[in-house]
């Protein structure tokens, strides 16, 4: 399902869904309902929950660190890094969830 999401997010799509798992509780429990939509990854900060495809899994995680080359390093909500990525495989930002506003949006999502 994730793959498909980011899909459509990557085409400029908003999309809502509803993820299953624990690893990112208590930021999203499971089966919530999440709003995802394009970003400018060169936008994002530490803390900000994203769409990306990390060593061929897309994953809805936090960005836990960035660098200068472009990279963003991708985990879960329980202390698990799963890797670095680049920024053309970082296709979304959780702008809501349970229709509960992330903050820092204003201008980290991309305009078609």
């Amino acid at each position: 399902m994730l793959d498909l999401m980011a899909g459509r997010v990557a085409a400029g799509a908003t999309v809502e869904f509803r993820p299953s798992g624990g690893s990112m509780v208590p930021l999203i429990h499971s089966r919530q309902l999440v709003t995802v939509s394009p970003v400018d990854p060169t936008k994002l900060e530490v803390g900000d929950i994203v769409l990306a495809r990390v060593a061929g899994t897309v994953y809805l995680h936090l960005v836990s660190a960035l660098d200068a080359r472009g990279r963003v390093q991708i985990s879960n909500n329980q202390g698990r890094v799963n890797g670095w990525t680049s920024h053309a495989r970082v296709y979304g930002i959780c702008t809501a969830v349970d229709g509960k506003p992330r903050p820092r949006l204003a201008e980290k999502i991309r305009k078609p």
